[in-house]
Protein backbone atom coordinates (compact mmCIF):
# COMPACT_ATOMS: atom_id res chain seq x y z
CA UNK A 1 0.00 0.00 0.00
CA UNK A 2 0.94 3.63 -0.90
CA UNK A 3 2.59 5.53 1.64
CA UNK A 4 0.54 8.87 0.74
CA UNK A 5 -0.79 12.47 2.64
CA UNK A 6 -4.07 10.37 3.16
CA UNK A 7 -4.74 8.86 6.73
CA UNK A 8 -5.51 5.24 6.55
CA UNK A 9 -7.18 3.61 9.37
CA UNK A 10 -5.54 0.41 9.75
CA UNK A 11 -7.99 -1.10 7.14
CA UNK A 12 -6.34 -4.33 7.80
CA UNK A 13 -6.81 -5.71 10.77
CA UNK A 14 -4.32 -9.14 12.25
CA UNK A 15 -6.60 -11.90 13.57
CA UNK A 16 -5.30 -12.72 17.57
CA UNK A 17 -2.58 -15.28 17.34
CA UNK A 18 -2.57 -15.57 21.12
CA UNK A 19 -4.73 -15.33 24.00
CA UNK A 20 -5.39 -11.74 23.81
CA UNK A 21 -5.14 -11.00 27.46
CA UNK A 22 -1.91 -12.87 28.45
CA UNK A 23 -0.71 -11.13 26.00
CA UNK A 24 -1.86 -7.68 27.15
CA UNK A 25 -0.70 -8.82 30.65
CA UNK A 26 2.69 -9.63 29.41
CA UNK A 27 3.22 -6.39 27.63
CA UNK A 28 2.06 -4.58 30.87
CA UNK A 29 4.23 -5.89 33.87
CA UNK A 30 7.02 -4.62 31.28
CA UNK A 31 5.36 -1.68 30.67
CA UNK A 32 4.83 -1.34 34.74
CA UNK A 33 8.75 -2.03 35.97
CA UNK A 34 10.77 -0.09 33.22
CA UNK A 35 8.88 3.22 34.51
CA UNK A 36 8.70 2.37 37.76
CA UNK A 37 12.06 1.75 37.80
CA UNK A 38 12.72 5.32 36.49
CA UNK A 39 9.94 7.16 38.72
CA UNK A 40 11.41 5.33 42.19
CA UNK A 41 14.85 6.13 41.24
CA UNK A 42 14.31 9.93 41.13
CA UNK A 43 13.86 9.66 45.14
CA UNK A 44 16.82 7.34 45.24
CA UNK A 45 18.89 9.86 43.63
CA UNK A 46 19.77 12.14 46.90
CA UNK A 47 20.69 8.88 48.74
CA UNK A 48 23.01 8.19 45.10
CA UNK A 49 24.82 11.56 45.16
CA UNK A 50 25.60 10.67 49.09
CA UNK A 51 27.02 7.31 48.23
CA UNK A 52 29.46 8.48 45.31
CA UNK A 53 29.87 12.11 46.31
CA UNK A 54 27.88 13.49 43.11
CA UNK A 55 27.03 16.83 41.91
CA UNK A 56 23.31 17.52 39.97
CA UNK A 57 24.94 17.49 36.63
CA UNK A 58 26.64 13.78 37.42
CA UNK A 59 22.60 12.87 38.82
CA UNK A 60 21.33 13.87 35.24
CA UNK A 61 23.20 11.17 33.72
CA UNK A 62 22.03 8.05 35.45
CA UNK A 63 18.24 8.96 34.01
CA UNK A 64 20.12 10.25 30.17
CA UNK A 65 23.03 7.41 29.93
CA UNK A 66 19.66 5.20 30.24
CA UNK A 67 18.02 7.29 27.69
CA UNK A 68 20.35 8.05 25.14
CA UNK A 69 21.43 3.45 24.93
CA UNK A 70 17.65 3.19 24.65
CA UNK A 71 16.75 6.27 22.13
CA UNK A 72 19.83 5.11 20.02
CA UNK A 73 19.16 1.38 19.38
CA UNK A 74 15.38 1.15 19.50
CA UNK A 75 14.39 1.72 15.26
CA UNK A 76 17.88 -0.76 14.63
CA UNK A 77 15.81 -3.15 16.82
CA UNK A 78 12.80 -2.93 15.13
CA UNK A 79 14.03 -3.43 11.99
CA UNK A 80 15.87 -6.67 13.37
CA UNK A 81 12.41 -7.68 14.97
CA UNK A 82 11.24 -7.80 11.50
CA UNK A 83 13.93 -9.93 10.14
CA UNK A 84 14.10 -12.27 13.10
CA UNK A 85 11.06 -12.15 15.45
CA UNK A 86 9.30 -9.34 17.24
CA UNK A 87 8.71 -11.73 20.13
CA UNK A 88 12.24 -12.96 19.85
CA UNK A 89 13.58 -8.98 20.09
CA UNK A 90 11.45 -8.84 23.26
CA UNK A 91 12.18 -11.48 25.26
CA UNK A 92 15.91 -10.63 24.90
CA UNK A 93 15.28 -7.23 25.88
CA UNK A 94 13.17 -8.51 29.06
CA UNK A 95 16.18 -10.54 30.18
CA UNK A 96 19.18 -7.79 29.10
CA UNK A 97 17.30 -5.10 31.24
CA UNK A 98 16.42 -7.08 34.46
CA UNK A 99 20.08 -8.66 34.35
CA UNK A 100 21.45 -5.01 33.81
CA UNK A 101 19.53 -3.31 36.58
CA UNK A 102 20.28 -6.22 38.79
CA UNK A 103 23.79 -4.99 38.17
CA UNK A 104 23.15 -1.75 39.24
CA UNK A 105 22.68 -2.28 42.75
CA UNK A 106 26.17 -3.70 42.80
CA UNK A 107 27.51 -0.69 41.25
CA UNK A 108 31.03 0.11 42.79
CA UNK A 109 31.64 3.67 41.60
CA UNK A 110 29.73 6.45 39.55
CA UNK A 111 31.24 5.16 36.36
CA UNK A 112 29.99 0.97 36.32
CA UNK A 113 26.74 2.69 37.39
CA UNK A 114 25.97 4.86 34.24
CA UNK A 115 27.77 1.52 32.39
CA UNK A 116 25.08 -0.67 33.45
CA UNK A 117 22.22 1.32 32.93
CA UNK A 118 23.36 1.91 29.33
CA UNK A 119 23.18 -2.06 29.19
CA UNK A 120 19.58 -1.63 31.04
CA UNK A 121 18.63 1.04 28.07
CA UNK A 122 20.14 -1.78 25.37
CA UNK A 123 17.46 -3.74 26.46
CA UNK A 124 14.98 -1.13 26.69
CA UNK A 125 15.43 -0.42 22.89
CA UNK A 126 14.76 -3.93 22.51
CA UNK A 127 11.43 -3.94 24.63
CA UNK A 128 10.13 -0.98 22.75
CA UNK A 129 10.95 -1.18 19.79
CA UNK A 130 8.48 -4.21 19.70
CA UNK A 131 5.76 -3.41 22.01
CA UNK A 132 3.29 -2.35 20.41
CA UNK A 133 4.04 -3.89 17.16
CA UNK A 134 3.08 -6.98 19.01
CA UNK A 135 -0.13 -5.43 20.72
CA UNK A 136 -1.26 -4.11 17.24
CA UNK A 137 -0.86 -7.73 15.75
CA UNK A 138 -2.72 -9.13 18.84
CA UNK A 139 -5.73 -6.23 18.88
CA UNK A 140 -8.19 -5.47 15.78
CA UNK A 141 -8.50 -1.54 15.29
CA UNK A 142 -11.39 -0.78 16.83
CA UNK A 143 -9.79 -2.83 20.49
CA UNK A 144 -6.55 -0.71 19.65
CA UNK A 145 -7.60 1.87 21.26
CA UNK A 146 -8.43 0.61 24.83
CA UNK A 147 -5.92 -1.88 24.88
CA UNK A 148 -3.27 1.26 24.64
CA UNK A 149 -5.44 2.82 27.17
CA UNK A 150 -4.61 0.10 29.13
CA UNK A 151 -0.69 -0.15 28.45
CA UNK A 152 -0.99 4.06 28.96
CA UNK A 153 -2.71 2.96 32.53
CA UNK A 154 -0.28 0.91 33.96
CA UNK A 155 2.83 3.32 33.06
CA UNK A 156 1.04 5.99 34.88
CA UNK A 157 0.01 3.60 37.80
CA UNK A 158 3.68 2.56 37.69
CA UNK A 159 4.76 6.45 37.86
CA UNK A 160 2.76 6.86 40.47
CA UNK A 161 3.29 4.14 42.89
CA UNK A 162 7.17 4.31 41.85
CA UNK A 163 7.82 7.60 44.02
CA UNK A 164 5.89 6.09 47.29
CA UNK A 165 7.51 2.76 47.09
CA UNK A 166 11.01 4.43 45.86
CA UNK A 167 11.05 6.53 48.71
CA UNK A 168 9.63 3.55 51.18
CA UNK A 169 12.57 1.24 49.80
CA UNK A 170 15.09 3.96 49.78
CA UNK A 171 14.45 5.13 53.43
CA UNK A 172 14.46 1.74 55.10
CA UNK A 173 16.32 -1.02 52.22
CA UNK A 174 19.01 1.25 50.24
CA UNK A 175 18.81 3.28 47.31
CA UNK A 176 19.83 -0.22 45.73
CA UNK A 177 16.57 -2.27 45.86
CA UNK A 178 15.20 0.64 43.49
CA UNK A 179 17.38 -1.58 41.00
CA UNK A 180 17.28 -5.30 42.24
CA UNK A 181 13.61 -5.64 43.20
CA UNK A 182 12.19 -4.86 39.80
CA UNK A 183 15.25 -6.10 37.47
CA UNK A 184 14.53 -9.84 39.60
CA UNK A 185 11.03 -9.36 38.32
CA UNK A 186 11.77 -9.23 34.88
CA UNK A 187 14.17 -12.03 34.63
CA UNK A 188 11.99 -14.15 36.32
CA UNK A 189 9.26 -12.60 33.58
CA UNK A 190 11.69 -13.41 30.61
CA UNK A 191 11.84 -17.47 31.67
CA UNK A 192 8.09 -17.26 31.08
CA UNK A 193 7.39 -14.82 28.23
CA UNK A 194 7.63 -18.51 25.55
CA UNK A 195 4.74 -19.43 27.53
CA UNK A 196 2.43 -16.41 27.61
CA UNK A 197 2.94 -15.51 23.51
CA UNK A 198 3.14 -18.22 22.04
CA UNK A 199 3.06 -17.04 18.75
CA UNK A 200 6.22 -15.34 16.56
CA UNK A 201 5.96 -12.33 14.31
CA UNK A 202 7.97 -11.50 11.57
CA UNK A 203 7.44 -9.55 8.40
CA UNK A 204 10.83 -9.46 6.28
CA UNK A 205 12.30 -12.89 6.96
CA UNK A 206 15.03 -13.40 4.17
CA UNK A 207 16.00 -9.23 3.77
CA UNK A 208 18.96 -7.66 4.83
CA UNK A 209 19.67 -5.31 7.74
CA UNK A 210 21.21 -1.73 6.99
CA UNK A 211 24.60 -1.66 8.76
CA UNK A 212 25.52 1.45 7.95
CA UNK A 213 22.58 3.19 7.90
CA UNK A 214 21.73 2.29 11.59
CA UNK A 215 25.54 3.15 12.18
CA UNK A 216 24.76 6.67 10.79
CA UNK A 217 21.58 7.00 12.88
CA UNK A 218 23.18 6.15 15.54
CA UNK A 219 25.87 8.28 15.74
CA UNK A 220 23.36 11.26 14.88
CA UNK A 221 20.83 10.11 17.71
CA UNK A 222 24.08 9.75 20.28
CA UNK A 223 25.09 13.56 19.20
CA UNK A 224 22.15 15.27 19.00
CA UNK A 225 21.30 13.90 22.78
CA UNK A 226 24.63 13.99 24.15
CA UNK A 227 24.87 17.52 23.09
CA UNK A 228 21.31 18.60 24.23
CA UNK A 229 22.53 17.31 27.83
CA UNK A 230 25.90 19.36 27.61
CA UNK A 231 24.03 23.00 26.38
CA UNK A 232 24.89 25.81 26.73
CA UNK A 233 29.10 24.20 26.69
CA UNK A 234 30.54 24.74 23.45
CA UNK A 235 31.31 20.97 23.08
CA UNK A 236 27.27 20.96 24.12
CA UNK A 237 26.54 23.52 20.94
CA UNK A 238 28.97 21.17 18.33
CA UNK A 239 27.49 17.48 19.09
CA UNK A 240 24.19 19.60 18.45
CA UNK A 241 25.22 20.69 15.38
CA UNK A 242 26.73 17.11 14.14
CA UNK A 243 23.44 15.39 15.09
CA UNK A 244 21.43 17.58 12.77
CA UNK A 245 23.86 17.18 10.53
CA UNK A 246 24.30 13.04 10.79
CA UNK A 247 20.24 12.94 10.97
CA UNK A 248 19.89 14.86 7.71
CA UNK A 249 22.79 12.83 6.02
CA UNK A 250 20.80 9.83 7.48
CA UNK A 251 17.60 10.96 5.69
CA UNK A 252 18.93 11.39 2.22
CA UNK A 253 21.24 8.52 2.66
CA UNK A 254 18.04 6.18 3.45
CA UNK A 255 15.53 7.68 1.17
CA UNK A 256 17.46 5.84 -1.80
CA UNK A 257 17.97 2.26 0.05
CA UNK A 258 15.77 -0.54 -1.03
CA UNK A 259 15.87 -2.00 2.49
CA UNK A 260 16.66 1.29 4.93
CA UNK A 261 16.69 0.23 8.75
CA UNK A 262 14.27 3.13 8.91
CA UNK A 263 11.60 4.24 6.03
CA UNK A 264 12.22 7.81 6.16
CA UNK A 265 8.82 7.94 3.63
CA UNK A 266 6.63 7.67 6.51
CA UNK A 267 8.21 11.06 7.70
CA UNK A 268 8.51 12.54 3.97
CA UNK A 269 4.60 11.50 2.57
CA UNK A 270 2.26 10.35 5.91
CA UNK A 271 1.40 13.95 7.03
CA UNK A 272 -0.36 12.01 9.91
CA UNK A 273 2.13 9.83 11.39
CA UNK A 274 4.58 13.12 11.49
CA UNK A 275 2.71 15.43 13.18
CA UNK A 276 1.07 13.00 15.93
CA UNK A 277 5.23 11.52 15.91
CA UNK A 278 6.37 15.41 16.53
CA UNK A 279 3.41 15.81 18.91
CA UNK A 280 4.46 12.76 20.97
CA UNK A 281 8.35 14.41 21.28
CA UNK A 282 6.90 17.57 22.37
CA UNK A 283 4.98 16.19 25.28
CA UNK A 284 7.45 13.90 26.34
CA UNK A 285 10.01 17.08 25.99
CA UNK A 286 7.58 18.40 28.67
CA UNK A 287 7.73 15.36 31.11
CA UNK A 288 10.57 14.33 32.27
CA UNK A 289 11.97 17.30 33.62
CA UNK A 290 8.77 17.79 36.01
CA UNK A 291 9.75 14.73 38.23
CA UNK A 292 13.50 15.53 38.16
CA UNK A 293 13.06 18.87 38.91
CA UNK A 294 10.51 18.55 41.81
CA UNK A 295 12.09 15.78 43.41
CA UNK A 296 14.84 17.89 44.05
CA UNK A 297 13.39 20.68 44.89
CA UNK A 298 11.10 18.86 47.61
CA UNK A 299 14.39 17.28 48.94
CA UNK A 300 16.85 19.64 48.50
CA UNK A 301 15.07 23.25 48.75
CA UNK A 302 12.31 21.78 51.27
CA UNK A 303 14.19 19.66 53.25
CA UNK A 304 11.45 17.03 52.69
CA UNK A 305 12.54 13.34 53.19
CA UNK A 306 12.55 10.59 50.15
CA UNK A 307 8.80 9.58 51.65
CA UNK A 308 7.08 12.64 51.66
CA UNK A 309 8.67 13.77 48.09
CA UNK A 310 7.17 10.92 46.99
CA UNK A 311 3.42 11.15 48.32
CA UNK A 312 3.53 14.43 46.51
CA UNK A 313 4.66 13.19 43.50
CA UNK A 314 2.30 10.61 43.41
CA UNK A 315 -0.65 13.01 43.02
CA UNK A 316 -0.29 13.00 39.02
CA UNK A 317 0.74 10.09 37.80
CA UNK A 318 -3.12 8.38 39.80
CA UNK A 319 -4.83 11.12 37.61
CA UNK A 320 -2.92 10.27 35.10
CA UNK A 321 -3.59 6.40 35.42
CA UNK A 322 -7.22 6.48 35.82
CA UNK A 323 -7.80 9.29 32.93
CA UNK A 324 -5.30 7.71 30.57
CA UNK A 325 -7.15 4.19 30.84
CA UNK A 326 -10.78 6.12 29.96
CA UNK A 327 -8.98 7.74 27.23
CA UNK A 328 -7.94 4.83 25.04
CA UNK A 329 -11.94 4.01 25.35
CA UNK A 330 -13.05 7.39 24.11
CA UNK A 331 -10.19 7.10 21.53
CA UNK A 332 -12.36 4.08 20.09
CA UNK A 333 -15.53 5.79 20.05
CA UNK A 334 -14.26 9.67 19.29
CA UNK A 335 -11.86 11.19 17.04
CA UNK A 336 -8.01 10.69 19.00
CA UNK A 337 -6.32 13.09 17.48
CA UNK A 338 -9.33 15.91 18.69
CA UNK A 339 -8.81 14.54 22.74
CA UNK A 340 -4.68 14.13 22.16
CA UNK A 341 -4.86 18.09 21.70
CA UNK A 342 -6.88 18.54 24.99
CA UNK A 343 -4.66 16.99 26.52
CA UNK A 344 -1.87 18.90 25.39
CA UNK A 345 -3.06 21.52 25.96
CA UNK A 346 -3.90 21.16 29.28
CA UNK A 347 -0.55 20.22 29.82
CA UNK A 348 0.75 23.69 28.55
CA UNK A 349 -1.48 25.61 31.31
CA UNK A 350 -0.04 23.29 34.17
CA UNK A 351 3.44 23.73 33.49
CA UNK A 352 2.42 28.15 33.30
CA UNK A 353 1.25 27.11 36.51
CA UNK A 354 4.35 25.99 38.04
CA UNK A 355 6.10 28.72 37.22
CA UNK A 356 5.04 31.26 40.08
CA UNK A 357 6.52 28.36 42.42
CA UNK A 358 8.63 29.99 45.01
CA UNK A 359 10.89 28.56 47.79
CA UNK A 360 8.18 29.03 49.98
CA UNK A 361 5.05 28.54 47.61
CA UNK A 362 2.60 25.86 49.91
CA UNK A 363 3.15 22.42 48.54
CA UNK A 364 -1.13 22.35 47.87
CA UNK A 365 -0.36 24.64 45.17
CA UNK A 366 2.36 22.16 43.71
CA UNK A 367 0.00 19.31 44.24
CA UNK A 368 -2.90 21.32 42.30
CA UNK A 369 -0.64 21.63 39.29
CA UNK A 370 0.51 18.30 39.39
CA UNK A 371 -2.94 17.07 39.13
CA UNK A 372 -3.79 19.07 36.37
CA UNK A 373 -0.33 17.86 34.11
CA UNK A 374 -1.84 14.90 35.31
CA UNK A 375 -5.59 15.05 33.51
CA UNK A 376 -3.22 16.66 30.28
CA UNK A 377 -1.03 13.49 30.53
CA UNK A 378 -3.46 10.83 30.59
CA UNK A 379 -5.72 12.58 28.02
CA UNK A 380 -2.69 12.58 25.23
CA UNK A 381 -0.61 9.46 25.00
CA UNK A 382 -2.93 6.68 24.37
CA UNK A 383 -4.83 8.65 21.56
CA UNK A 384 -2.29 9.62 20.26
CA UNK A 385 -0.75 6.54 19.91
CA UNK A 386 -3.11 5.18 18.25
CA UNK A 387 -3.20 7.64 15.47
CA UNK A 388 0.15 7.01 14.83
CA UNK A 389 0.04 3.42 14.85
CA UNK A 390 -3.75 3.59 12.93
CA UNK A 391 -1.50 5.68 10.12
CA UNK A 392 0.90 3.21 8.47
CA UNK A 393 0.51 -0.03 6.91
CA UNK A 394 1.28 -3.80 8.15
CA UNK A 395 4.56 -3.86 6.62
CA UNK A 396 5.91 -0.91 8.83
CA UNK A 397 4.01 -1.59 12.08
CA UNK A 398 6.82 -2.09 13.83
CA UNK A 399 9.47 1.22 12.80
CA UNK A 400 5.78 2.81 13.88
CA UNK A 401 6.07 1.48 17.66
CA UNK A 402 10.21 2.18 17.63
CA UNK A 403 9.15 5.73 16.58
CA UNK A 404 6.74 6.06 19.22
CA UNK A 405 9.17 4.63 21.49
CA UNK A 406 11.92 6.99 20.35
CA UNK A 407 9.97 9.81 19.99
CA UNK A 408 9.48 9.42 23.80
CA UNK A 409 12.65 8.41 25.07
CA UNK A 410 14.26 11.42 22.77
CA UNK A 411 11.87 13.79 24.16
CA UNK A 412 12.38 12.61 27.80
CA UNK A 413 16.27 13.01 27.05
CA UNK A 414 15.70 16.56 25.28
CA UNK A 415 13.94 17.10 28.36
CA UNK A 416 16.61 16.13 30.74
CA UNK A 417 19.04 18.26 28.98
CA UNK A 418 17.24 21.32 29.33
CA UNK A 419 16.58 21.14 32.98
CA UNK A 420 20.41 19.99 33.07
CA UNK A 421 21.60 23.05 30.77
CA UNK A 422 19.24 25.25 33.05
CA UNK A 423 20.68 24.08 36.69
CA UNK A 424 24.44 24.38 35.13
CA UNK A 425 23.18 28.38 34.05
CA UNK A 426 22.26 29.39 37.40
CA UNK A 427 23.52 27.20 39.46
CA UNK A 428 26.99 25.79 38.12
CA UNK A 429 28.42 22.42 38.54
CA UNK A 430 28.50 22.47 42.32
CA UNK A 431 25.87 20.95 44.79
CA UNK A 432 22.76 22.74 45.82
CA UNK A 433 23.43 24.68 49.23
CA UNK A 434 20.84 26.86 50.58
CA UNK A 435 22.95 29.72 49.43
CA UNK A 436 21.80 28.88 46.30
CA UNK A 437 18.30 27.96 46.84
CA UNK A 438 17.30 31.34 44.81
CA UNK A 439 19.29 30.12 41.86
CA UNK A 440 17.94 26.80 41.50
CA UNK A 441 14.32 28.53 41.88
CA UNK A 442 15.78 30.90 38.39
CA UNK A 443 16.66 27.23 36.40
CA UNK A 444 13.37 25.99 37.93
CA UNK A 445 11.12 28.91 36.08
CA UNK A 446 13.38 28.39 33.00
CA UNK A 447 12.98 24.67 32.40
CA UNK A 448 9.30 24.97 33.04
CA UNK A 449 8.81 27.67 30.57
CA UNK A 450 10.83 26.20 27.92
CA UNK A 451 8.49 22.68 28.73
CA UNK A 452 5.80 25.17 28.38
CA UNK A 453 6.14 26.29 24.90
CA UNK A 454 6.95 22.88 23.81
CA UNK A 455 3.51 22.46 24.50
CA UNK A 456 1.70 24.81 22.90
CA UNK A 457 3.73 23.34 19.74
CA UNK A 458 2.59 19.97 19.99
CA UNK A 459 -0.62 21.84 20.72
CA UNK A 460 -0.45 23.49 17.46
CA UNK A 461 0.54 19.84 16.14
CA UNK A 462 -2.49 17.71 17.18
CA UNK A 463 -4.44 20.28 16.13
CA UNK A 464 -3.85 20.28 12.60
CA UNK A 465 -4.80 16.35 12.47
CA UNK A 466 -7.49 17.03 13.88
CA UNK A 467 -8.41 18.92 11.15
CA UNK A 468 -6.36 17.00 8.53
CA UNK A 469 -7.46 12.93 9.77
CA UNK A 470 -11.52 13.67 8.77
CA UNK A 471 -10.37 15.60 5.71
CA UNK A 472 -8.26 12.53 4.51
CA UNK A 473 -11.15 10.15 5.74
CA UNK A 474 -13.75 11.29 3.79
CA UNK A 475 -11.68 11.49 0.89
CA UNK A 476 -10.28 7.99 1.10
CA UNK A 477 -14.44 6.84 1.18
CA UNK A 478 -14.54 8.69 -2.14
CA UNK A 479 -11.77 7.44 -3.81
CA UNK A 480 -13.47 3.84 -2.38
CA UNK A 481 -16.57 4.23 -4.06
CA UNK A 482 -15.18 5.25 -7.22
Amino acid sequence: MDIGDSYNPQIFYYTPMSKKNTVLFTLGLTSFLVPYMGSSLNLALPEIAKAFSLDVKQLGWINSGFLIATAVFQVPFAKIADLIGRRKVFLYGVALFGIASVACAFAWNFASLIVFRAFAGLGGAMVFGTNLAILSATYEQHERGRAMGILSSVVYMALAIGPFFGGILTHYLGWESVFYIPGAILIVQAFCIPFLINREWIEHKGKSFDKIGALIYGLALFCLIFGFSELPLTKGVCFSVAGILLLIFFYNYEKEKEEPVFQVRLFRSNKVFTLASLATFFSYAATMAVSFMISLYLQVVRGFDARIAGLVLISSAVVQSVVALYAGRLADKFEASKIAMLGMGLNAVGLLGLLFTGTQSPIYAIVAMLLFLGVGFGLFSSPNTKVIMGSVDKEHISQASATVGTMRLTGQAFSMGIAMMSVSLFVGGSQITPEKFENFMQSWKLTFAICAVLCIVGTYASSVNSIFIPHAQNRAKKEKKT
